[in-house]
């Protein structure tokens, strides 16, 4: 693009493209992987009492997009070990390993307060950010490379291998003994895996031809747009995503039906006023509907008291005459 060369980001686009992940970037994903992992509910707990456990949730964390990715192109779970980048991966397993021991087992916890510091976390979070493009780009190239044509399955492959880890999460959590199905990225999705969405559609269009830019021009534009939201989100305190405007109107627009709420409402009034108005039909017998009704009904009650009257005239009678006699 000639934009590029006016504003001189073509080199930089290119030397961001060339840029090795291993070590720091690697270190810097692994780092914020295992700290979200310990913010989770019931990890520490899960630590002390399996480390085994914990050790497999970290593994969860930092490698998600890997095994969720190889489950869906019909490989192993641990195929990266047996590609051409078998060391860098031993290396990064045997550090994430350390860095989950140190995360969650160092004396006094001086490891996780030294991380947990905001400049430190900002810059391993800004770090983490640009792992992303790479991870996204590698599933989609991986998925090209088989499916030429295969958009979808390019887009499913690069968001399963960015934000595996959060698509996952619910087998995760069956690791420590929770079980929370309403937590589902695909019913309430989380900003990193709206925004690997959105990556993983751009660079499948990029390889199908169907964008026109340059693969590192993309790279550099998407790794900036991420780093730049991301640390803007922390430095603003702000857990809403950026997207969420565009997202009400868009849902408003095309997926809003009737209220259910609102439904729901009139369908239990209209419930309501139907029972009573049986209740009200019932509790009224028919007879009563029938001419005469309230006279005959009189007329009845009369004469149930009139052998009662009767029997009370005859006593008094009685009694008078005895006094008479007396």
């Amino acid at each position: 693009m000639d934009l590029f060369r006016v504003l001189n980001l073509d080199e930089v686009s290119h030397g961001l493209a060339g840029l090795s992940m291993f070590p720091y970037f690697d270190t810097a994903h692994y780092t914020v992987s295992v700290m979200a992992l310990r913010e989770q509910p019931g990890a520490l707990e899960v630590a002390r009492r399996s480390p085994f456990a914990c050790w497999f949730s970290s593994m969860l964390y930092c490698f998600g997009g890997g095994i969720l990715s190889g489950l869906m192109m019909a490989e192993a779970p641990i195929a990266p070990l047996s590609n051409s980048i078998n060391v860098l991966m031993a290396s990064v397993i045997c550090l994430c390993l350390c860095c989950r021991y140190l995360v969650f087992y160092c004396p006094q916890d001086m490891v996780y307060s030294c991380t947990a510091l905001f400049p430190v976390h900002l810059v391993l979070t800004g770090m983490k950010e640009v792992t992303r493009t790479w991870k996204v780009l590698g599933g989609v190239a991986e998925a090209h490379s088989k499916y030429k044509d295969g958009l979808l399955v390019m887009i499913a492959i690069g968001w399963a291998k960015g934000a595996g880890g959060g698509l996952i999460s619910n087998f995760e959590q069956l690791v420590r003994g929770v079980w929370k199905p309403e937590t589902n990225e695909l019913l309430k999705m989380t900003y990193p895996t709206k925004i690997t969405l959105i990556g993983a559609v751009l660079f499948a269009l990029q390889q199908t031809q169907y964008l026109a830019i340059q693969k590192h021009h993309l790279m550099l534009l998407y790794t900036v747009f991420t780093v730049v939201n991301k640390t803007s989100m922390m430095l603003t305190g702000s857990s809403s995503s950026p997207f969420a405007p565009i997202e009400s109107v868009v849902h408003r627009t095309f997926f809003a039906g009737p209220s259910p709420s609102f439904t729901s409402e009139n369908k239990t009034s209209v419930v309501k006023k139907g029972t009573g108005e049986s209740l009200n039909r019932a509790a009224v017998p028919e007879t009563s509907k029938a001419p005469g009704f309230s006279s005959k009904t009189a007329a009845h009650n009369r004469g149930k008291g009139s052998p009662k009257k009767a029997k009370v005239q005859s006593e008094s009678t009685e009694t008078e005459s005895c006094k008479k006699s007396d």
